[in-house]
């Protein structure tokens, strides 16, 4: 398996595939999953001629299981320490909701020539979780269940996530993929407990407000106007306006997941974004 040590010491697992003096395209998972869950952009955009690369974060798929470095000043420093490894210059970094939160921390801290855009999917910037200055946000009640069912049973909560709300499963009509299901439990129960306990106060208190206001490069926005996970509302709709080169395409219908879900209409639109 190809893998960095960090600074700290933890083992973080990546994939590197394709011309290394190709375009290089780093793929951010969300929680809890892996860098697996990029297979089909990965394959797509290796196909087109990219350098396609994707790391499992700390604590999650085949990385260490660390007990600390839980948070996304950390995740987004384990990145900057992954870039400089591999040398990257001029990559685009595209995120999934969680990893969208990596991808605006680290973009707005990238050694410079190491960035050259961004794409963020049903990501969680600006905030998540609900307070005075964001009072239209999730509740916390909503993120201590999550950790309580993360307690409670690891193996069921892992299935009653993309069973349900994740790919929107549980709407009228959905066509349900058992082996998108089997997918995400199997990547989730990889990584280890301690870590995504602690990254659900990770990707739903992080602030990215100070992020997003700092980039300058030209920055993607992709949302499911149907998200139940990270609703569209109180992160896309928000993040926009926060962008100085900012971009909104937004899926009617679709889930949390629509990279995965409906990938023909997701890695059209990243591949105009890449080549403008």
């Amino acid at each position: 398996m190809s893998t960095i040590t960090t600074q700290d010491g933890t083992n973080l697992f990546y994939k590197d595939w394709g011309p290394r003096d190709a375009q290089p395209i780093v793929f951010h998972h969300g929680w809890p999953l892996s860098s697996d869950d990029w297979d089909n952009q990965m394959l797509w955009f290796l196909e087109q001629g990219y350098r396609v690369i994707a790391h499992d974060r700390r604590g999650h798929g085949r990385s260490d299981q660390t007990d600390t470095g839980n948070d996304m000043d950390t995740y987004a420093q384990d990145v900057v320490e992954l870039a400089r490894a591999l040398d990257l210059k001029n990559a685009v970094h595209i995120g999934h909701s969680t990893g969208g939160g990596e991808v605006a921390r680290y973009a707005a801290r990238a050694e410079a020539g190491r960035i050259a855009k961004a794409v963020l999917i049903g990501a969680v910037p600006p905030v998540m979780v609900a307070s005075e200055a964001n009072p239209d946000g999730i509740p916390l009640e909503v993120f201590d269940g999550f950790r309580a069912a993360l307690v409670a049973n690891r193996a069921q909560f892992f299935l009653d996530v993309p069973s349900g709300p994740f790919f929107g499963f549980n709407r009228d009509g959905a066509e349900v993929s058992q082996g998108q299901i089997q997918n995400w439990w199997r990547q989730g129960m990889m990584g280890g407990a301690k870590a995504q306990y602690d990254s659900i106060k990770a990707f739903s208190e992080t602030n990215f407000t100070e992020d997003l206001k700092a980039l300058t490069i030209p920055v993607l926005l992709l949302h499911g106007e149907d998200d139940q996970i990270v609703p569209i509302e109180n992160s896309a709709h928000k993040a926009i306006g926060l962008l100085q080169n900012g971009r909104l395409i937004t899926y009617p219908g679709l889930s949390h997941a629509p990279f995965a879900t409906h990938p023909e209409l997701v890695n059209a639109d990243l591949l105009a974004f890449v080549q403008e």
